[in-house]
């Protein structure tokens, strides 16, 4: 492809039936592995549908996922992968290069007008004598910029602090991994995307009733064992990091 590396990955060919949200999820659980993602963007329009950008923080995580993921199995679908051809607008704000867009500029400037016509003790559209605070609009002629893209996993909140792991005895090595500590949104195809990139693997057990926990088999423990150092406190999301230990046999 001629688009040079971009921190930002474009990738098409998607499943249109996966819904937007466990779709953001599924790709976060696969991409996080090549570095710090700021965002993802998936959007259901027509125009959009079967589409989605990955943004990490580094270019060389963007080119190790392209080259790593290209043509992957995804739902069903191969992905396909390139570069994005233009920053970002995380990016760009990083690099201190962002321009805002026309549509979007001259959006914020109508609502800017209109806020500045208003009385000031109607800027936020409260009553008379109320105070307008910062989370009501704030003062005349200073409208906040709507925001036009997809909230941002940066802007999350902090994960609450889990506490200490209770010692567990670690079970002599063997080819059938138990892991813990999942998010609730955990289905087998996540684990599966995660697993099956390391050879000998055979398949993900989920436990009925519990999205906690799971077990993953290889066809030897040394494959197993190379799967468990590598994913090891793996976080499919932000606040759940993976525990992974030798099932008892």
């Amino acid at each position: 492809m001629d688009t040079r590396p971009n921190h930002t990955i474009y990738i098409n060919n998607l499943n249109e039936k996966v819904k937007k949200d466990e779709l953001k999820k599924s790709l976060y659980a696969i991409f996080s592995q090549f570095g710090q993602i700021l965002d993802i963007v998936a959007m259901k329009t027509l125009k959009m549908r079967g589409q989605a950008f990955v943004i990490f923080k580094e270019i060389s995580s963007a080119t190790n996922a392209l080259r790593s993921m290209q043509g992957f199995p995804f739902y069903d679908k191969p992905m396909r992968i390139g570069y994005s051809k233009t920053d970002s607008d995380v990016i760009a704000k990083m690099k201190g290069t962002f321009v805002e867009r026309k549509r979007e500029k001259k959006k914020t400037e109508e609502i800017a007008k209109t806020q500045a016509k208003k009385p000031k003790n109607m800027v936020s559209g409260s009553a008379p004598g109320q105070q307008s605070g910062p989370g009501a609009g704030g003062a005349a002629g200073g409208a906040q910029i709507p925001n036009m893209g997809l909230p941002s996993l940066m802007s999350q909140p902090p994960p609450m602090q889990q506490a200490a792991p209770q010692s567990v005895q670690e079970q002599p090595p063997n080819n059938i991994l138990f892991l813990t500590n999942l998010p609730e949104e955990t289905n087998e195809m996540m684990l599966q995307m995660l697993f099956n990139q390391f050879q000998a693997f055979k398949e993900v057990r989920l436990v009925p009733g519990r999205h906690d926990i799971a077990f993953v088999e290889f066809e030897n423990e040394t494959q197993a064992g190379v799967a468990k150092d590598a994913l090891q406190g793996f976080k499919i999301t932000p606040s759940n990091a993976m525990k992974i230990s030798f099932a008892k046999k």
